[in-house]
């Protein structure tokens, strides 16, 4: 319900005198000091109860009733009505009963807004003639219309805007008169009152629509209240098709016509300047009205103003074919990605002057061959010559210079404070002020005549010009700014051919293996293939997130800089560490598609709040305090960064936030002997002549997967196979683990794109996964949750393997921390943190250690479980992932020895 106005209210309590009601009511008031005593009019008073005090204007009953407060309080107990409605009779003040015994009121007092007699077209008219008054008194619709940019008095005037306010009803006659059940039942079937009784555009904005005899044919209502009940719908219309047109006299008027999506951003162009503009009835709602009125008054181009999202996109591609076939010619306005007529025209002002540039820069959709060129929408002002020097501005006005500098440092609208010399001769001004306020303009003015020794009318006509061309390069600056710039990187053809030849590779995923190979890391295949997709998916609305978990110096952040060096720097983002605030404040699209790389998650963990946010949300936005360019002021400023974003963190620590952990896929470094081995042979190579032929080999590895993965357009994916696959559902984390096993058949058949046929189904690309995709990412999925779902860390796992083995199948034996180290080899601190480890989960039992006191441990055979064991127990927790058994997808079969083939056919990947 809309909110009664809090200076209403108060106005009403402090100008309606409670003495004129009680008194009205015949109650005899006798002064006693500062106050007024009278018989209490609410119950049988024989003595004088009822307290009146002028001076605050309240009154107090002392009697039986007990009763008491302001006019509005005096109001609903001798009227026996609603706050509101008693509200409703102070505005319109109306004069309150007569002496009379109190009981609730059957007969409104306020006067009745429509006719009784009139017909359903009069009636209607009568409503919204109501709701247009009602708005004029109603500063809460009036702030709304403000800050939508729509307050100009003549549009609200012309339009016959209104505001239904719930007042309606309470002016009708009750519902058990006849007069009040027929106007209800009457204005039920029109739509303006619903079958509960409320009124059906209650708390709206209300633009109506006329036909060409000036009748109202349809209502648009816009709820202008924050924070609505989930489910609460925005947008209203009355019941049934749409009908009419609005602002059909643009058509008789002029040939060439802006259509807009919404009525909003029609009289956003209204207010404008631009008076040839309609609008659509949403993306869908070109009617057939639409199509008839286009034709009857010779409609001969179209300017398409609908939002610039998706099913914008789509709805203009679909109205280009339409009016193509009515011999109309159609442009497409292009607003920044994201955004509407109405918010282009607030964040980009002058709005006539930001909207007549992308209305004469619109792009052609159907240009009929038997018309003539059109003519742009709107003429620009002409504006003088402006020679641009870097940050130097100069104007030629007759005999007058006029040099500005500092243009660039206003990065808001409402400001625009220059530096400016005008000369004339050997003569000149020069100050610094802005053009915004009017007293400084007056101000140079004046000083500038006196110096230059001319007379101020003329200098005044030059400081105008000079104003609208600055405004107008300054609203070409802001537009830049607020759109996402991606740095363009130019491809030769041999390097473009070089990483198509890539990307059609059968053998895509051996290539991607053998060329982390030949780039310095080896072992680790399932991680940095895992690593690779990951960072493919960020072109997915949902991408994959990667935590890497080892111990210290184990080759984690040798793992994340191998696989971001396969990913273009324009799409990388990497940090040491973050505040806990610095991501809300990037820029709004700087994260878009990224790779978010963070070397240590100790280092983020006062931004873990964000990042999980980030990544299971798509998007975070923050809410600031901070000054206002143009009053100084503390105002509230809303900071907002898109996703998605794929996240790479690495970290040594064991416990990690288990939220982030849950939305990440787990990767654990091989801490193998043999790993080390290979590892030490490679460093010993690097350091022949054959090693620094390889760096530079690396060089022009790393170039064609960064173009490769620069040819990776955001298609979407369509997995045909969902209905065969299966996951495992012992676990609730398996909810989050499904998502990610399906994110990764789509991040796997994303990467093989140019060997797939792009198929469109209704304005939508996208291209299908094979099983061959499905065989991939089950095999990875297998490897990755075999580890993941371990209870223990896998540094701690293998500790524990080693205490197995250093026990010799005995099933009891006690043993020190000395005695792990010398069998392990381990340091100090790592034996002592894991050893730790196993005590809490109960792998091993403490049977002596505290102050002064050597740790000994005990290990039970039967309570710590063999390493078989514990390998059976992980294939039936995970479902059966064992190599050579049916897996996550069920129709797929993997084999030992398998390689990456896409096909699914003639390879090790065999689908049953």
């Amino acid at each position: 319900m809309p909110r009664i106005p809090d200076e209403t209210i108060e106005r009403l309590k402090r100008e309606v005198s409670l003495e004129r009601l009680a008194e009205a009511r015949g109650v005899k008031l006798v002064r006693h000091g500062a106050d007024l005593h009278g018989l209490c009019p609410f119950h049988d008073d024989r003595s004088p109860s009822l307290v009146i005090s002028p001076k605050k204007n309240v009154w107090n009953c002392l009697g039986a009733c007990q009763a008491g407060g302001t006019v509005i309080d005096w109001v609903m107990k001798a009227e026996g009505v609603s706050f509101r409605h008693a509200v409703e009779l102070l505005r319109a003040e109306v004069p309150v009963g007569e002496s009379a015994p109190v009981k609730t009121s059957t007969v409104r007092k306020l006067p009745v807004p429509v006719d009784r007699e009139a017909d359903d077209a009069e009636m209607l008219e009568q409503v919204v003639a109501y709701y247009h008054a009602t708005l004029l008194e109603s500063p809460e619709a009036l702030k709304y219309l403000e800050a939508r940019g729509l307050n100009d008095p003549e549009m609200i005037a012309e339009f016959r805007l209104g505001y239904a306010n719930r007042t309606l009803g309470l002016r009708l006659p009750a519902k058990n008169r006849r007069a009040g059940e027929e106007m209800r039942t009457r204005l039920q079937r029109l739509g303006i009152i619903r079958e509960s009784g409320h009124e059906h555009f209650n708390g709206s904005v209300v633009i109506p629509v006329f036909d060409s005899a000036g009748s109202v044919v349809e209502m648009y209502g816009r709820k202008i209240t924050a924070g609505l009940r989930e489910g609460t719908p925005l947008h209203l219309y009355l019941p049934g098709a749409h009908r009419g047109i609005w602002n059909e006299k643009a058509l008789e008027a002029s040939k060439e016509i802006i259509l807009c999506e919404s009525l909003i951003d029609a009289l956003t162009f209204w207010c404008a300047g631009f008076r040839n503009v309609t609008a659509s009835y949403g993306v869908n709602g070109f009617t057939e009205d639409h199509r008839a009125a286009f034709q009857r008054h010779g409609v001969r181009q179209v300017w398409i103003a609908y939002d610039r999202d998706e099913a914008g996109d789509l709805a203009a591609e679909r109205l280009k074919e339409e009016l193509a076939g009515l011999g109309i010619g159609s442009h497409r306005v292009l607003f920044p990605r994201g955004c509407d007529a109405n918010e282009y025209a607030l964040k980009v002002t002058p709005a006539s002057q930001s909207l007549a540039v992308l209305l004469n820069g619109a792009e052609w959709l159907h240009k009929p061959a038997a018309k003539e060129e059109p003519q742009p929408v709107i003429p620009l002002a002409a504006e003088p010559e402006l020679a641009v020097n870097g940050d130097e501005i100069v104007m030629l006005q007759g005999d007058r210079r006029y040099r500005v500098r500092g243009l660039a440092k206003n990065t808001g609208s409402e400001v625009l404070k220059v530096n400016v010399l005008v000369s004339r001769n050997d003569l000149f001004h020069v100050d610094t002020f802005d053009l915004q306020l009017d007293r400084q303009r007056v101000a140079f003015v004046k000083r500038a005549a006196e110096e230059l020794r001319t007379n101020e009318e003329t200098l005044r006509k030059d400081l105008g010009r000079l104003f609208l061309a600055l405004e107008r390069s300054q609203a070409e600056q802001i537009r830049k700014a607020l759109e996402p710039v991606k740095p363009v990187v130019e491809m030769s053809e041999e390097e473009r051919g070089e990483a198509l030849g890539l990307l059609r590779d059968p053998q895509l995923l051996d290539r991607i293996l053998e060329d982390f190979g030949r780039c310095g890391l080896v072992g680790e295949e399932t991680n940095k293939l895992i690593g690779y997709l990951a960072a493919v998916s960020r072109h997915l609305e949902a991408p994959l997130a990667i935590v890497v978990q080892s111990s210290s110096a184990a080759g984690k952040s040798s793992l994340m800089d191998a696989v971001l060096a396969f990913v273009p720097e324009e799409e990388r983002i990497q940090y040491s560490a973050m505040t806990g605030q610095s991501l809300y404040y990037m820029g709004e699209m700087d994260l878009k598609h990224k790779v978010l790389a963070i070397v240590e998650e100790e280092g983020a963990s006062r931004a873990s709040y964000a990042l999980k946010l980030l990544q299971s949300e798509g998007e975070i936005s923050i809410a600031s305090t901070g000054k206002d360019p143009a009053t100084g002021k503390l105002v509230t400023h809303q900071y907002r960064v898109e996703g998605p974003v794929m996240m790479f963190l690495t970290t040594t620590a064991i416990d990690v936030d288990e939220e982030l952990m849950n939305r990440c896929l787990v990767l654990t470094v091989d801490e193998d002997r043999e790993q080390t081995r290979a590892i030490h042979k490679l460093q010993r190579e690097q350091q022949t002549l054959e090693g620094l032929l390889r760096r530079q080999e690396k060089r022009a590895i790393l170039r064609r997967h960064r173009n490769a993965q620069r040819l990776l357009k955001p298609l979407a994916v369509v997995n045909p196979y969902v209905a065969e696959l299966e996951f495992p559902d012992g676990l609730t984390r398996m909810r989050r683990d499904h998502m990610k096993y399906l994110t990764l058949i789509r991040a796997v058949a994303l990467l093989h794109q140019h060997q797939r046929t792009v198929k469109t189904e209704r304005g939508i690309s996208y291209i299908e996964a094979t099983r061959g995709d499905i065989a991939i990412a089950d095999r990875l999925m297998q490897d990755l949750m075999r580890r993941s779902l371990d209870d223990l860390p896998p540094q701690t796992r293998r500790l524990l393997e080693l205490i197995a083995g250093m026990v010799g199948g005995q099933e009891r034996i006690q043993f020190s921390r000395r005695d792990v180290r010398a069998y392990t080899g381990w340091g100090e601190t790592q034996v002592r943190i894991h050893l730790d480890r196993l005590q809490e989960m109960e792998y091993l039992l403490v049977t002596q250690g505290g102050r002064g006191q050597a740790f000994l441990y005990e290990y039970d055979a039967k309570l710590a479980g063999s390493v078989a064991e514990f390998a059976g127990a992980s294939r039936v927790q995970s479902g059966g992932m064992a190599e050579g058994s049916r897996g996550y997808g069920r129709a797929v079969s993997i084999a030992p020895d398998s390689v990456f083939d896409d096909s699914g056919e003639n390879s090790a990947l065999k689908v049953a």
